[in-house]
């Protein structure tokens, strides 16, 4: 079997990667922590000052410790949303409406109008404020359908931040630069956690007890992250090597962050363990599909998955049937990984599987039949394909009590802020698709031999438009997808934490496929990052 992908970036590296001691013990560090963590959750009991606490929560959210001080935190904005507010500081007045939003709290656009003339436009007072515009160009991207004026907000503000960027003083040139590269309610959390504690002693107000805790925070956590790495590296070079399925992507490590994106918190191992296995499973079914298998192999795979059941492997082609009995495997070591009350989550993330060779078993008949679907339909049918919703649903097992009954419900009916993360990942992905290197040079095309025709190319014939005029028209829809997302924050605040974990389903998007690259691909391109995240110690 030839692979025509890249190989691994990474190889046995984190089998065999020995991490640089800790700067003090672990115990130390964790009893450290702690005593920070209670001095924080005395700022966050003793701070009565609206403003004073707007920044205490965005410096924890920047730095990346609010997962800390979660019920805190909602409490304060809970409160800080019932109580009246009213300021001329248009950096205040945004991050109120920014923080609010986040969490799922309704703020009307009108609290801007104070900030505009007459006219509807705003006035010319705040183009010297950097970051009150830098504050509102983050807020506005907050936005819902129908809410014009913060897409009027965006504009202006760029305009503005734009021209005075070779003005700004550090840190604030800085986070200027990343924001208008990819706006805050759209980065990557931990990826901007570590710059802003480079940053936050910058900061005229930084507060000494933050930063250290976010230091030990990060170097704990990313002492329990390498663990994990080892530990998915070796059950991913037992299976990839039992498989022998060696056509398909070699992606550990990008799986195993991908993971690390939806759910990065140190109670959430399991979870985070089962979903990189559970993408790497995907992965290799979605290249036997794309990239390998002949039409009837096809039928046979799916149909086997349908069954799911070991008298199946006898009737499998030869080379797939150590992969579905290694699927069959996983699986049932879900089952026994997970109690007995979380088990029926198993059984939906199983059935979200089988719809998932479904969906490519119909892309392999489209192209076994040189179906042109319309845009519509291509799009209704890739959407699923794209396997975020079998993530979402897939996200679910190993988080224990921290899912309800009604979000497991309410993700498995695969509702619009995840058919909206579905089409956002679909979107970019196949314009990176479009604009990627032939996959190997027997490759004369960018695509996988396998793949039908991407949504932008479905659009550019169906409409009969250039390349650019299609792409400009997949990103307004990727925007409307963002809209749709956002939207859900505050129509399912009961289950407001399940809601977050498909707004960084979103946010990965945007984190592999930035630039119009495929980074899951293409594994090269997000060798830094992973670098930076997982090896790269903090000073303390």
């Amino acid at each position: 079997m030839v692979c025509v992908f890249e190989p691994s970036a990474w190889g046995d590296f984190f089998i065999e990667y020995e991490p640089q001691p800790l700067q003090r013990s672990e115990r130390w560090l964790r009893i450290r922590a702690e005593k920070l963590k209670e001095d924080v959750h005395m700022l966050l009991e003793t701070c009565k000052d609206t403003v004073g606490k707007l920044a205490l929560v965005d410096a924890l959210q920047h730095l990346g410790i609010d997962h800390l001080f979660a019920e805190q935190i909602g409490a304060a904005l809970e409160d800080i949303h019932g109580s009246e507010f009213s300021s001329s500081s248009l950096h205040d007045v945004a991050l109120r409406f920014r923080l609010l939003r986040e969490h799922g709290l309704w703020v009307s656009t009108d609290v801007f109008k104070n900030f505009k003339g007459k006219d509807g436009s705003f006035n010319k007072d705040i183009t010297n404020e950097p970051k009150g515009l830098l504050s509102l160009y983050n807020a506005a991207y907050l936005f819902v359908h129908n809410e014009p004026e913060l897409e009027e907000a965006i504009s202006f503000a760029i305009h503005h931040l734009e021209s005075m960027r070779g003005s700004l003083n550090s840190p604030l040139a800085e986070q200027v630069k990343r924001a208008l590269h990819i706006p805050l309610p759209r980065t990557f959390r931990r990826v901007e956690a570590l710059h802003y504690i480079s940053e936050y002693k910058e900061e005229e107000e930084h507060n000494p007890i933050l930063l250290e805790l976010a230091k030990l925070d990060f170097s704990l956590l990313q002492h329990d992250h390498l663990m994990e790495l080892k530990d998915i590296s070796e059950w991913w070079k037992d299976l990839y090597g039992t498989c022998g399925l060696t056509y398909a992507r070699d992606r550990m490590a990008e799986a195993y962050f991908w993971s690390y994106t939806v759910f990065y918190e140190q109670n959430y191992a399991r979870a985070r363990m089962m979903y990189s296995k559970l993408i790497l499973l995907i992965s290799l079914l979605d290249d036997t599909y794309d990239a390998h298998a002949t039409i009837e192999e096809c039928r046979k795979l799916n149909a086997a998955i349908q069954r799911w059941d070991e008298s199946s492997i006898p009737l499998m082609p030869e080379y797939l049937k150590n992969f579905y009995s290694k699927l069959l495997e996983t699986f049932r070591e879900f089952g026994e990984e997970v109690a007995i009350v979380d088990s029926h989550r198993i059984d939906f993330t199983k059935k979200a599987f089988q719809k998932q060779s479904t969906y490519y078993l119909q892309e392999a008949e489209w192209l076994h039949q040189n179906h042109k679907p319309c845009f519509e339909d291509h799009v209704n049918l890739s959407s699923m394909s794209s396997a975020v919703p079998l993530l979402s649903v897939g996200m679910m097992v190993g988080m224990g009590d921290a899912i309800t009954d009604s979000a497991l419900e309410w993700v498995i009916d695969t509702p619009d802020a995840v058919m909206a993360s579905a089409k956002i990942g679909r979107f970019m992905n196949d314009i990176a698709t479009l604009h990627s290197p032939p996959i190997s040079l027997s490759s004369s095309y960018r695509k996988n031999m396998g793949d039908i025709e991407s949504s932008v190319e479905c659009h550019m014939n169906e409409h009969q438009v250039t390349c650019d005029h299609a792409f400009a028209t997949i990103d307004s829809l990727v925007e409307d997808g963002w809209k749709t997302i956002n939207q859900a924050l505050f129509e399912h605040r009961t289950i407001l934490s399940t809601v977050k974990r498909v707004v960084n389903m979103a946010v990965s998007m945007r984190l592999y496929y930035e630039d119009r690259k495929d980074a899951y691909t293409f594994g090269t391109i997000l060798q830094d990052i992973i670098n930076n995240v997982f090896l790269k110690p903090i000073p303390i």
